[in-house]
């Protein structure tokens, strides 16, 4: 494990709801689930103002990876708040309304340029599951517990969502959560490739932000493209975002980072990236 660097100011960003906190610490950009006395349950307002917070931290210059978590101990995200659907899905209408602000929700994360990492703890279930597979990286606490509801309240889930679960597990797994509706633990969550680390629960959080910062500390617009790329292999999109992709590779060898690089390896030093 690397060491983490000495902490720096925390600066609070503007938010749509207060419950959707946007916080910059250094090269970290956090987004912050703070609804605990729901257990992080995400209501229509929260779901609406995700994709301004993520915004927010793709524009910010120093921000180099966004995490994402929910507040305190019990809840990564546990799900929609039902308690609002007889509002809010109250017919098909209103439903298709509420979906497209879940879908915007997660397009945001899945589409950021910046790197993005779910720190999971507690429960992660329905909606909190379609925000972790729209991360690029999911790390767990050992008391995470993860599911896919929706059989069981008959709702119906968001495509391009289902299509991230598919990406991370399997159309074979994906299908089993999605018709059994059961929970997983993250032992299990971790076995079939949802999680990429699990760790014990005192120490979830400094391994999330020692993950961060090894992400920041590399170069920005390398990250980029090797984002872009496997999010288009994944997609199926290679041979029509190819022009895209090969101007993101150029760029990498363009750049003064290109040539920072260079120079910190003859020098035996650590590279000091700009991301230009």
């Amino acid at each position: 494990m690397s060491a983490s660097p000495e902490p720096v100011e925390v600066v609070r960003l503007e938010s749509a709801d207060p419950r959707i906190r946007v916080e910059v610490e250094g090269a970290i950009g956090r987004l912050v689930v703070d609804n605990p006395e729901r257990r992080n349950a995400v209501a229509l307002d929260m779901w609406k103002a995700i994709p301004g917070a993520v915004r927010a931290l793709v524009e910010h210059p120093d921000v180099r990876v966004i995490l994402v978590r929910g507040a305190g101990s019990l809840a990564f995200v546990s799900g929609a708040d039902i308690s609002e659907f007889a509002s809010v899905r109250r017919d098909a209408a209103s439903a298709r309304a509420y979906e497209a602000s879940n879908a915007d929700a997660f397009a945001a994360l899945r589409h950021s340029p910046k790197p993005t990492v779910a720190m999971i703890r507690g429960f992660c279930l329905g909606g909190g599951m379609g925000l972790a597979v729209a991360c690029d990286l999911r790390i767990a606490a050992d008391d995470a517990v993860f599911g896919i509801p929706a059989a069981r309240l008959g709702v119906g889930y968001p495509p391009d969502c289902i299509g991230d679960v598919v990406a991370a597990v399997g159309p074979q797994r994906a299908k089993e959560l999605f018709f059994t509706a059961r929970r997983m633990s993250a032992a299990e969550a971790l076995s079939i490739g949802l999680l990429a680390a699990v760790h014990p629960t005192e120490a979830l959080e400094n391994e999330a932000f020692d993950l961060a910062h090894t992400i920041a500390r590399n170069a920005p617009l390398t990250l980029r493209a090797a984002k872009a790329a496997i999010d288009a292999v994944v997609d199926g999109a290679l041979a029509e975002r190819r022009d895209t992709l090969v101007a993101l590779t150029d760029a990498c060898f363009a750049s003064a980072d290109f040539a920072e690089g260079r120079t910190a390896f003859l020098e035996k030093r650590e590279a000091r990236f700009h991301g230009d």
